[in-house]
């Protein structure tokens, strides 16, 4: 009733959706006359050993699987030309999944992240195209367990699953999903900056048989950065929010608010990192910021935070613990649900384009409405990342 319930409602739809790291150290392919061109890209592989308790004894299980982690695999182009005050950019990334021909033959997908044009000068920069969106941005590119493996459901539908590990995703923040923008982003100063943007709309009003879903303005998204030094260590802190109503022609039909705010720190001091960030949202899927599922669940209101440390050992082996939890009100679901992940990693970088990675995680649903524990599931991922 559960797997059925949460998982079909809540994810089916974008079981691959997952955010990138930031571009690694690219390879310059041209480089005259004020115009450049460059290539970056990350594989990825993990040996993943799961095992399920789940409240259907039924469905307990041990699940052997060779998958990506966290980040899908991809290639990005990026692209920049001088133009004396003006500086034009833009990036292309494509990405892949490993896992396409299970069940089918092979059918990779290309699924196009990013495709931008940025125009740039001394006033800041705008962002034309397709990019992740503002809110809960920093919260997910600065996790931790980037670049681990991260939780799999087995109630969502993620340890079958020909995609991505969920991360932190939905047990700490939701995933900034890609969307067609145009943002504004002010020059440093003084390591204060600014974003601001217009995002497509999404339709998180109610399904009606006689309507149809509108939305007259566009979703309005945010992000302010402020880095400093305090007593030795760089702090890094960030707040971000989004905003969008949506409306129907049929009057008996209730519009609805979509809005969350995020917020977050993280401090490095020599070897030692410290990273806490949290979430409240509106109307918002507590896992997609794009509110995939059934229009029911568009009512939820959610909550969340994590809360990471890590220690880099002799520059190269750096050991990374983590701590998520996302609590959504059951409006819509009927059930209100905890998500919790525990995680414990170790990255050891052999050079600086090649990372081993083990990594031990615990993920676990508890309904709150009827105090059941639903799915409890342990995962050892043990794999290696190329990037350049």
């Amino acid at each position: 009733m559960y797997k059925n319930k949460i998982a079909c409602t809540l994810l089916t739809p974008i079981a691959l959706a997952l955010l990138s790291a930031p571009a690694s150290a690219a390879i310059t392919l041209y480089d005259e006359d004020g115009t450049t061109f460059s290539a970056d890209g990350y594989v990825n592989a993990f040996y993943v050993q799961t095992d399920t308790d789940n409240i259907n004894d039924d469905l307990d299980r041990d699940q052997a699987r060779v998958k990506m982690g966290f980040l899908p695999n991809y290639i990005g182009f990026n692209m920049g030309k001088d133009m004396g005050d003006l500086k034009l950019g833009a990036r292309s990334s494509f990405w892949v999944t490993i896992n396409d021909s299970e069940t089918n033959s092979t059918a990779t997908d290309i699924d196009v992240r990013q495709f931008y044009g940025t125009i740039g000068g001394d006033w800041g920069e705008v962002l034309v195209g397709k990019d992740f969106g503002l809110f809960a941005r920093s919260n997910i590119l600065l996790d931790e367990m980037l670049a681990g493996y991260g939780q799999v459901s087995d109630t969502l539908g993620l340890v079958d699953g020909g995609g991505v590990s969920f991360g932190n995703i939905g047990s700490g923040y939701p995933y900034p999903f890609p969307t067609a923008q145009i943002t504004y982003r002010s020059p440093v100063m003084g390591g204060l900056r600014v974003a601001a943007g217009i995002m497509d709309p999404v339709d998180t009003s109610d399904d009606s048989a006689v309507g149809k879903n509108y939305q007259d303005a566009p979703r309005f998204e945010t992000e302010v950065t402020y880095q400093f030094d305090l007593a030795g260590a760089d702090i890094y802190s960030w707040v971000n929010a989004g905003y969008q109503t949506s409306k129907n022609t049929d009057s008996t039909v209730d519009d609805v608010t979509s809005q969350g705010f995020g917020y977050g720190v993280q401090a490095k001091m020599g070897a030692l990192s410290v990273t806490a960030s949290g979430f409240d949202a509106e109307g918002i899927n507590p896992f997609f910021t794009n509110n995939a599922g059934e229009a029911v669940l568009r009512e939820v209101d959610s909550t969340g935070h994590l809360l990471q440390g890590s220690y880099t050992f002799g520059g190269k082996t750096r050991l990374a613990l983590s701590y998520g939890k996302t609590e959504d009100d059951g409006n819509g679901l009927g059930v209100a649900a905890d998500y919790e992940t525990r995680a414990i990693g170790l990255f050891h970088s052999i050079n600086e384009h090649l990372t081993l990675v083990a990594e031990y995680n615990q993920f676990e649903i508890e309904d709150r409405t009827n105090n059941l524990t639903i799915e409890e599931t342990d995962s050892v991922a043990l794999g290696v990342a190329l990037s350049w």
